[in-house]
Protein backbone atom coordinates (compact mmCIF):
# COMPACT_ATOMS: atom_id res chain seq x y z
CA UNK A 1 0.00 0.00 0.00
CA UNK A 2 1.31 3.41 -0.89
CA UNK A 3 1.78 5.84 1.96
CA UNK A 4 1.22 9.01 -0.08
CA UNK A 5 -1.59 10.15 -2.34
CA UNK A 6 -2.03 13.13 -4.62
CA UNK A 7 -5.30 14.94 -3.95
CA UNK A 8 -7.63 16.70 -6.37
CA UNK A 9 -5.76 19.95 -5.57
CA UNK A 10 -2.47 18.30 -6.72
CA UNK A 11 -1.06 18.29 -3.16
CA UNK A 12 0.68 15.15 -1.99
CA UNK A 13 -0.67 13.96 1.37
CA UNK A 14 -0.56 11.02 3.73
CA UNK A 15 -2.61 8.35 1.92
CA UNK A 16 -4.99 7.72 4.84
CA UNK A 17 -6.79 10.90 3.78
CA UNK A 18 -8.19 9.17 0.70
CA UNK A 19 -10.75 11.15 -1.29
CA UNK A 20 -12.83 12.53 1.59
CA UNK A 21 -12.94 16.35 1.66
CA UNK A 22 -13.41 16.48 5.46
CA UNK A 23 -10.45 14.15 5.99
CA UNK A 24 -8.36 16.40 3.69
CA UNK A 25 -9.32 19.46 5.73
CA UNK A 26 -8.58 17.66 8.99
CA UNK A 27 -5.19 16.43 7.72
CA UNK A 28 -4.25 19.83 6.31
CA UNK A 29 -5.42 22.02 9.18
CA UNK A 30 -5.45 19.95 12.39
CA UNK A 31 -3.66 16.61 12.42
CA UNK A 32 -0.11 16.98 13.71
CA UNK A 33 -0.58 20.65 14.66
CA UNK A 34 0.29 21.54 18.26
CA UNK A 35 -2.92 21.72 20.30
CA UNK A 36 -2.92 23.35 23.72
CA UNK A 37 -5.48 24.19 26.36
CA UNK A 38 -7.31 22.06 28.89
CA UNK A 39 -10.67 22.30 27.09
CA UNK A 40 -9.20 21.46 23.68
CA UNK A 41 -7.21 18.52 25.04
CA UNK A 42 -10.18 17.27 27.06
CA UNK A 43 -12.24 17.31 23.86
CA UNK A 44 -9.51 15.46 21.99
CA UNK A 45 -9.28 12.88 24.80
CA UNK A 46 -13.05 12.38 24.79
CA UNK A 47 -13.30 12.03 21.01
CA UNK A 48 -10.33 9.66 20.83
CA UNK A 49 -12.04 7.57 23.52
CA UNK A 50 -15.26 7.49 21.52
CA UNK A 51 -13.24 6.50 18.44
CA UNK A 52 -11.88 3.32 20.08
CA UNK A 53 -13.00 0.47 17.84
CA UNK A 54 -14.32 2.80 15.12
CA UNK A 55 -12.87 4.82 12.26
CA UNK A 56 -11.76 8.40 12.94
CA UNK A 57 -13.84 9.69 10.00
CA UNK A 58 -16.96 8.48 11.84
CA UNK A 59 -16.02 10.64 14.83
CA UNK A 60 -14.96 13.56 12.68
CA UNK A 61 -18.33 13.62 10.92
CA UNK A 62 -20.14 13.45 14.26
CA UNK A 63 -17.89 16.00 15.98
CA UNK A 64 -20.26 18.98 15.55
CA UNK A 65 -23.05 17.05 17.27
CA UNK A 66 -20.68 15.81 19.98
CA UNK A 67 -19.70 19.42 20.66
CA UNK A 68 -23.33 20.46 20.82
CA UNK A 69 -24.52 17.76 23.23
CA UNK A 70 -21.37 17.81 25.38
CA UNK A 71 -21.56 21.58 26.04
CA UNK A 72 -18.59 22.40 23.83
CA UNK A 73 -16.53 19.99 25.93
CA UNK A 74 -16.21 22.61 28.66
CA UNK A 75 -14.98 20.42 31.53
CA UNK A 76 -17.03 22.25 34.20
CA UNK A 77 -20.25 21.86 32.23
CA UNK A 78 -19.66 18.19 31.42
CA UNK A 79 -18.60 17.50 35.02
CA UNK A 80 -22.06 18.65 36.11
CA UNK A 81 -23.85 16.08 33.91
CA UNK A 82 -25.98 13.58 35.81
CA UNK A 83 -27.88 10.38 35.02
CA UNK A 84 -30.55 12.29 33.09
CA UNK A 85 -27.79 13.62 30.83
CA UNK A 86 -26.46 10.10 30.33
CA UNK A 87 -29.94 9.01 29.25
CA UNK A 88 -30.28 12.05 26.98
CA UNK A 89 -26.95 11.23 25.34
CA UNK A 90 -27.84 7.54 25.00
CA UNK A 91 -30.91 8.58 23.02
CA UNK A 92 -29.02 10.93 20.68
CA UNK A 93 -28.52 9.30 17.28
CA UNK A 94 -26.04 12.00 16.28
CA UNK A 95 -23.28 10.64 18.52
CA UNK A 96 -21.79 7.26 19.43
CA UNK A 97 -24.25 5.87 21.96
CA UNK A 98 -21.98 3.85 24.19
CA UNK A 99 -22.84 4.16 27.88
CA UNK A 100 -19.34 3.29 29.09
CA UNK A 101 -17.77 5.94 26.85
CA UNK A 102 -20.37 8.56 27.81
CA UNK A 103 -19.90 7.87 31.52
CA UNK A 104 -16.10 7.90 31.10
CA UNK A 105 -16.28 11.30 29.41
CA UNK A 106 -18.31 12.71 32.30
CA UNK A 107 -15.99 11.13 34.86
CA UNK A 108 -12.93 12.41 33.00
CA UNK A 109 -14.45 15.91 32.97
CA UNK A 110 -14.79 15.74 36.75
CA UNK A 111 -11.10 14.89 37.06
CA UNK A 112 -10.12 17.74 34.74
CA UNK A 113 -12.40 20.06 36.74
CA UNK A 114 -10.52 19.11 39.92
CA UNK A 115 -7.16 20.00 38.35
CA UNK A 116 -5.55 23.43 38.36
CA UNK A 117 -6.03 25.58 35.27
CA UNK A 118 -3.50 24.45 32.65
CA UNK A 119 -2.61 21.27 34.54
CA UNK A 120 -4.08 18.86 31.98
CA UNK A 121 -2.21 20.63 29.17
CA UNK A 122 1.08 20.57 31.09
CA UNK A 123 0.59 16.94 32.09
CA UNK A 124 -0.16 15.70 28.59
CA UNK A 125 2.59 17.69 26.90
CA UNK A 126 5.12 16.50 29.49
CA UNK A 127 4.91 13.12 27.75
CA UNK A 128 5.59 14.49 24.26
CA UNK A 129 8.86 12.96 23.08
CA UNK A 130 11.50 15.19 21.56
CA UNK A 131 11.46 15.15 17.76
CA UNK A 132 13.45 12.17 16.54
CA UNK A 133 14.93 13.90 13.52
CA UNK A 134 13.65 11.03 11.37
CA UNK A 135 10.36 11.28 9.52
CA UNK A 136 8.47 8.05 8.70
CA UNK A 137 8.96 7.02 5.09
CA UNK A 138 5.86 4.80 5.11
CA UNK A 139 2.90 3.78 7.26
CA UNK A 140 4.85 0.68 8.24
CA UNK A 141 7.19 2.94 10.23
CA UNK A 142 4.37 4.59 12.21
CA UNK A 143 3.80 2.84 15.54
CA UNK A 144 0.44 2.26 17.17
CA UNK A 145 1.91 2.45 20.68
CA UNK A 146 5.12 3.99 22.01
CA UNK A 147 6.81 4.11 25.41
CA UNK A 148 5.60 7.74 25.69
CA UNK A 149 1.96 6.86 24.94
CA UNK A 150 2.15 3.95 27.37
CA UNK A 151 3.57 6.22 30.09
CA UNK A 152 0.91 8.89 29.43
CA UNK A 153 -1.83 6.26 29.55
CA UNK A 154 -0.47 4.86 32.82
CA UNK A 155 -0.34 8.30 34.45
CA UNK A 156 -3.84 9.25 33.29
CA UNK A 157 -5.22 5.93 34.53
CA UNK A 158 -3.45 6.45 37.86
CA UNK A 159 -5.37 9.72 38.16
CA UNK A 160 -8.66 7.93 37.41
CA UNK A 161 -9.15 8.73 33.71
CA UNK A 162 -10.85 6.08 31.56
CA UNK A 163 -10.70 5.18 27.86
CA UNK A 164 -7.12 6.41 27.73
CA UNK A 165 -5.25 3.26 26.68
CA UNK A 166 -1.78 3.45 25.09
CA UNK A 167 -3.07 3.13 21.50
CA UNK A 168 -5.74 5.78 22.09
CA UNK A 169 -3.15 8.07 23.67
CA UNK A 170 -0.76 7.61 20.74
CA UNK A 171 -3.57 8.62 18.37
CA UNK A 172 -4.17 11.67 20.55
CA UNK A 173 -0.45 12.49 20.54
CA UNK A 174 -0.43 12.37 16.72
CA UNK A 175 -3.63 14.37 16.39
CA UNK A 176 -2.57 17.03 18.94
CA UNK A 177 0.88 17.46 17.41
CA UNK A 178 2.83 15.93 20.30
CA UNK A 179 4.35 13.71 17.63
CA UNK A 180 4.42 14.42 13.90
CA UNK A 181 3.81 11.35 11.79
CA UNK A 182 3.21 13.05 8.45
CA UNK A 183 4.90 10.74 5.95
CA UNK A 184 8.06 11.93 4.15
CA UNK A 185 6.88 13.65 0.98
CA UNK A 186 3.55 14.85 2.44
CA UNK A 187 3.15 18.59 1.90
CA UNK A 188 2.56 18.96 5.67
CA UNK A 189 5.81 17.17 6.56
CA UNK A 190 8.09 19.78 8.06
CA UNK A 191 11.77 19.20 7.49
CA UNK A 192 13.33 17.75 10.61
Amino acid sequence: MTSLRTGPDARVRCAWVGDDAEYRRYHDEEWGTALHGDRALFEKMALEGFQAGLSWITILRKRPRFREVFAGFEPAAVAAFDESDVERLMADQGIIRNRAKIEATIGNARIVQSMADGELDALMWSFAPPPSGVRPASFAEVPAVTPASTALSKELRRRGFRFVGPTTMYALMESAGMVDDHIEGCWRADPR
